[in-house]
């Protein structure tokens, strides 16, 4: 099964992260993302750009609105994820656990990413997926 690790933090934890020496961080997140690795278990991991660079869509209107960032009502940021291919949601919480650069006012949610198997095979657009997923490699 694979879990989503979503990274969360507020402001103030990225403000406390922001003294610490980028090599050490690329140091201590090469070493966790290396025992993935070596796990078997990663199958991506992707940190985000500065939340003041994105925008956000809101289809609250009839007319979507585009917001640009920073988004100053924003309580935790999203600022990467981790995809694990693991055997439970209990594995995908141990690793949680073990990840680098938490403390207040870090979080990081997991979710189960659904398969493409767990849909309606007979459904046209489930068979246009899956054949392009196949023709990618994916599947």
């Amino acid at each position: 099964m694979k879990y989503m690790l979503i990274m969360r933090a507020t402001d103030e934890a990225w403000a406390a992260m922001a003294d610490v020496d980028f090599n050490e961080i690329l140091e201590t997140m090469g070493k966790f993302n290396d025992e993935l690795i070596s796990a078997g278990v990663l199958v991506a991991a992707e940190g985000l750009d500065d939340a003041a660079q994105g925008v956000v869509v809101d289809y609250s209107s009839e007319t979507p609105v585009v917001t640009d960032g920073p988004y100053g009502e924003t309580k935790e940021l999203f600022g990467g994820y981790y995809i694990l291919n693991v055997a439970s949601k209990e594995e995908a919480i141990e690793w949680a656990k073990r990840m680098p650069y938490v403390g207040p006012g870090t979080k990081t949610e997991i979710r189960r990413v659904t398969s493409i198997d767990e849909f309606p095979q007979d459904n046209i657009w489930i068979k246009k997926e899956r054949a392009w997923r196949e023709a990618t490699g994916q599947l």
